[in-house]
Parts: structure tokens; sequence; C-alpha cells
């Protein structure tokens, strides 16, 4: 087959997901992807871009977003000539974003069936996805296959109709993504994470954007639960707008709050510096940053919602508890004793390509209707050096 990958969102773990899955596509036999990204995407800007067959010129500001809208009609042309020139038998849409319309409407003057990998059925709040949902609402609609990354997910597309009436709907899971591709050069330069030890303080990391539903008031309240004199060092790193949340934390001692965008080349560097994660979300529909976590070897800590048990529950080196104050201070501080007894170093970097292999496959099956679609989640292996020295309690809260 000959695949055609695309997402045209500039920033983010869209444009990333899209390359995974296009390379881990090319590492099937027989198999011809193509990619096509948004012009000035932010992997592309760099000097180890990846192979980019198509690049789509977008917007960077409201007023190019609505000039791009009154040009759709020639932007449609331009789409379908690159079309006949790529020849695909099948698209993916590796993420929604604004201008799938575009694309849409040039497969349908080709005749070419797509595909979409759909990471959120509902809009969180103070997300601006709900304005994106808009269009994703008839993006799905149109696809021939639906792929979602979690159970959760999944029951609330097919709770709004969707899998039915000859089109697919298949779970899938969330390969490890994010920090690797950096990561990979960083590992040649000889980074690794220093252990944590008595006389070192933990470091935690909370990384992505700082919006309402990523719970920072939970982790607020949790902080002053445990008095001024933390027992570990916590970084809150991620682009969002100012909040009372964001201010209370900005107080605290041995609380450092960074609220900006951060580009691919410091995840290195972010995630090197951290021994642990935490996610104290009021919802989620999956997380990212976990796999990016797990992938760079940090432990994980993370609230009980959506479909993070489904995510994270099992898996070494995770623990979950309730979404509020009390629980998560009590994970903080077992996290934080857990760290000083067994210490972290960054383990070898792994082949975690094969979990993009084993998901490009299951898609592929289904794309061609050898493989019936199914529930076809598997859990992420983790690797000895994730195991701590005594086992994370479980916590609940009130």
């Amino acid at each position: 087959m000959k695949p055609l990958v695309w997402h045209w969102g500039r920033r983010g773990a869209g444009p990333l997901f899209a390359v995974r899955l296009t390379e881990a596509l090319n590492a099937i036999a027989g198999q011809e992807a193509c990619l096509s990204l948004a012009a000035r995407a932010e992997l592309l800007a760099g000097p180890d871009a990846p192979p980019c067959d198509w690049r789509e010129p977008t917007y960077e500001t409201r007023l190019g977003y609505a000039a791009r809208r009154l040009t759709a009609p020639m932007r449609v042309r331009q789409a379908i000539r690159r079309l006949e020139i790529l020849a695909p038998d099948i698209a993916i849409c590796a993420m929604p974003a604004l201008l799938d319309g575009t694309m849409t409407a040039a497969l349908a003057a080709r005749h070419i069936p797509y595909a979409v990998v759909v990471h959120d059925a509902e809009a969180h709040p103070g997300d601006a996805f709900r304005f994106r949902l808009m269009g994703q609402e008839n993006l799905l609609h149109g696809a021939r296959h639906l792929f979602c990354l979690s159970g959760h997910v999944e029951n609330g597309l097919r709770a709004r109709g969707f899998g039915q009436s000859g089109q697919t709907l298949t779970k899938l899971w969330l390969p490890y993504m994010g920090v690797e591709m950096s990561l990979d050069a960083d590992a040649r330069a000889g980074t690794t994470r220093a252990p944590a030890r008595p006389d070192r303080r933990p470091r935690v990391l909370h990384f992505g954007r700082l919006l309402p539903y990523k719970g920072l008031d939970l982790l607020a309240d949790a902080l002053e639960r445990l008095g001024p004199d933390l027992p570990f060092d916590i970084r809150i790193c991620g682009e969002g707008p100012d909040s009372a949340a964001l201010r209370r934390l900005r107080a605290m001692r041995h609380v450092q709050v960074e609220a900006r965008w951060f580009a691919e080349t410091e995840l290195p560097a972010l995630f090197a510096w951290a021994d642990a994660l935490v996610l104290p979300y009021r919802e989620a529909s999956q997380s990212g940053v976990a796999v990016m976590g797990l992938a760079a070897g940090l432990r994980i800590l993370a609230t009980a919602v959506g479909g993070l048990p489904e995510q994270l529950a099992g898996v070494e080196g995770a623990m979950l508890c309730a979404p509020t104050a009390p629980a998560i201070a009590e994970a903080l501080l077992a996290l934080a004793a857990a760290l000083r007894e067994g210490g972290t170093t960054a383990p070898a970097i792994r082949d975690w390509r094969q979990s993009w292999r084993d998901l490009a496959t299951v898609m592929l099956g289904v794309i061609r209707g050898d493989a019936a679609p199914a529930d076809t989640a598997t859990r992420l292996p983790a690797p000895a050096a994730w195991q701590p020295a005594s086992p994370l309690p479980a916590t609940s809260g009130s």
C-alpha cells in the first residue's frame, strides 16, 4: 500500500505522531508511506528534520487562519494536484487540526478514502480544542476508519454514534512518543540522569499545557498540605494562561513555575533533570506526557481519571491516586521516599520503535480488511530499571 500520513498543526505532539507513524509504516514490508506536515512545523526547522513529501503552508495568527479560509477553493485545487503526484491509496490523519477540511475535500475529489487517529472525543475545560471539535465532527463522519488510543475515547465516540454503517472504530494504544526524537542525539552525547540519593533532593516535574483540567489547583492544594518545607523540588513547565493556581504555586518554596512553550530541543534537558512526573489531572483521554516520561525512565504519579488507569495501571514505576488534594499529597510523600531509597538512572535507549511498528501493523490490517476491528490495547513494557526498591503504596483520598 501507499498510505499518506498528514497533520497540519505546527507544534506539539501532532507532527511527531505523524512522523513516527510514517516511519513505522515504512518499516513494514511492501509499504511506501509518504508524509505531509505544516510547512512551518517545529520538527521541520532543525538540522535533523525528517523527510517530508508535502509541506503545506498553513497560518500563524488568527488573521492568517481567516485568510487561509478565504482562499480555501484554491488550496483544495493545489491539494488535488499534490495527491495526483503522490498517488496514495489511503490517507491517515495522525491528529485532527483546523485545516483538515482542505485535505478531505481534495481526497473526496480523488476518491481516496481516509482514516483518522482520534486523540480526544470531547474538549477539555479551557482547551482551545473545543473550537477544533466543530471541524473534527465532519472529519470523523467522513472517515472510513477511526482509530482511538484509549477505551475512554472509544466509549465517547461510540456514544455519539461513530463506528457504525460500515465505519470501523478500533481501539489501539499510545506508543512511546515525544522526547525520544531528541533523546537519541542526547544519548549519544552521554547525558544521563543523576541518581537520586539521601543527600540529593528528589526532583518532580509537571509538564504540559497549563490548562484547568490539568489539576494545577489540586496540585497547589496538595503542596500546601505538605507545608512550606517540601521534601522535593518541583518544576511546573508548559504553556498556558495565568491562573490563581499558578500564582499560588509561584509563591511556594521549592516550586519553580516556567509558563512558556518548550521546544522539542529543550525536552531532553528537561526530562533529564527530573526523577518523576506528577500528573494531577481532573480528566484525561490518555497522556502523551506519561509515555514520554516512561520512555525517559521517569517514575509517574497520576490521578486515576479518564483513560489514565487503563494506560498506567500495573506499569512498573507508575502509581495512581484519587483526584483529590489529600491523595495527591500522600502519594507525593511516598514517591519522594521511594526516590530517596531506591534512586533512579536513565535507562539505555531501547527499541521503542517496536511499539510504533506494532501500532502500524494493526492499523494496516484493519485498513486492508484482513483484521477485524477489536480491542487491541496492549500495556507498555516496563524495564527493570523502573522497578522501585520497595513498592509504592496505593493511595486514596477524601
